[in-house]
């Protein structure tokens, strides 16, 4: 007995039924990013390893234990790996293009597919999809920049049927802030160490941050109690206050959340993230940030003041957090279905579907001879707006019946009539 194959572990087949509401969902991203300035972009699925060693760290879970590495890619200096993120190749592309000569500021958006290799769970898989938004260009760290970034990712939300959507934000302050919060940090927990979960300990010294981060109750109890909020400087302080001020003027709710720190080590100042029922205990539907000293890391200007902000969604989790009757309101349709009664009708009823298709009318027929209530059946399945029958009588006086299958009304047309009589 031949073996059957499965999709691999992570993964999953989009089917002809779900198709329409990705199509949905890509159409309505792309208008509501457009409407804010930003231009969509597309980059290799691949990329050059050492460009998401530097970017996302050393240190972090992604370079440590998800990156899925391309056997061919053993012939380059330092080998390839498929994306986990989006964030790094469109770095890499504003530098390598130089965007930055030819705008002051890049507003980019993309959608796609990433790759982790990490344990699956509901809406987190090893191959998955999303809808990245970037805004890259000298001088562009401006909380009102923040604020527009969060609104729009409030907005896409909302417009994509996720319900009820929550956004948290933190600041991490400047680099040198990170420097000093990392040092006092260790400082508040180094006590607390042994009891913290393995994994912990190991980031209290490779990354102290992401102990704030740790979804284990044990962990997150033991920091909710040490560190109630991190310590900015002034200058810090004032450009959250700046970003939260521009938040609540144009209407758009957050909360502060003073354990939120985001796991990639390239975020400066401000980082949010948006959570949603319907997804577990994993419930962040997205997040983001600022990381204006990414530019520089990858080799940008060093004379250059650069800033950033991004943010990505995870396509497959909105998905689950849509609303039941928004994803019912998206469905496939066909304009017009061609009924040919018997089997030597069938050439005519070709000749028909080709026309209709050339005049941009979708339509589709039954190749293999059925009865009326088979192919109206087949009709129905295909959510068509009409069916064109032909039959005896229709054969003769070269007319179609033309029946709307939502009314049941029925009427005779020409032909030659049929492609008008359908587009009116």
């Amino acid at each position: 007995m031949n073996k059957k194959f499965a999709v691999p572990r992570g993964t999953s087949d989009i089917l002809p039924d779900s198709i329409p509401l990705w199509e949905a969902l890509e159409s309505k991203a792309r208008k509501v990013c457009k409407s804010y300035g930003y231009r969509e972009i597309r980059t290799p699925i691949f990329e050059d390893i050492d460009l998401f060693k530097r970017s996302l760290g050393q240190t972090s879970d992604v370079v440590n234990k998800q990156l899925l590495e391309l056997a061919s890619g053993k012939q380059e200096a330092g080998g390839l790996a498929l994306r986990p993120e989006g964030t790094a190749a469109i770095v890499r592309s504003y530098i390598e293009n130089s965007l930055d000569g030819k705008e002051s500021l890049s507003k980019l958006f993309y959608l796609g597919s990433m790759f982790r290799g990490e344990r699956p769970q509901k809406g987190r898989l090893r191959q998955f999809h999303q809808i990245g938004v970037e805004a890259i260009g000298p001088n562009s760290t401006c909380g009102y920049l923040d604020a527009e970034m969060m609104a729009l990712a409030m907005h896409l939300l909302k417009e994509l049927g996720v319900q009820d959507p929550q956004l948290k934000i933190n600041s991490l302050g400047s680099k040198e802030d990170k420097a000093n919060i990392a040092a006092w940090l260790r400082g508040r927990m180094a006590e607390h160490k042994n009891d913290l979960c393995e994994d912990c300990q190991s980031r209290f010294e490779r990354n102290v941050f992401r102990v704030l981060d740790c979804k284990k109750e044990s962990c997150r109890k033991l920091t909710a109690q040490v560190v109630k909020n991190l310590p900015l400087s002034v200058q810090s302080q004032q450009y959250f206050d700046q970003v939260r001020a521009a938040l609540t003027s144009i209407g758009v709710a957050f909360e502060v959340a003073p354990h939120l720190v985001r796991g990639l080590d390239y975020y400066t100042h401000t980082v949010f993230e948006i959570t949603a029922e319907g997804l577990g205990s994993q419930d962040a539907v997205g997040a983001g940030g600022r990381y204006d000293g990414l530019v520089h890391e990858l080799g940008g200007n060093e004379k250059i003041d650069y800033g950033a902000m991004g943010f990505a969604l995870g396509i497959e989790r909105i998905l689950l957090a849509q609303d039941a009757e928004h994803a019912q309101s998206v469905q496939s349709s066909l304009d017009v279905f061609v009924i040919a009664m018997k089997e030597e009708y069938q050439p005519q009823a070709f000749l028909l579907l080709q026309q209709l298709r050339q005049s941009g009318i979708s339509a589709n027929m039954s190749f293999s001879p059925g009865s009326m209530k088979s192919q109206m059946g087949r009709a129905n399945k295909a959510n068509a707006r009409f069916a064109l029958i032909l039959g005896e009588e229709e054969m003769k006086n070269n007319t179609v019946a033309l029946k709307d299958m939502s009314t049941s009304q029925q009427e005779i047309v020409a032909q030659e009539n049929i492609v008008s009589r359908i587009k009116n």
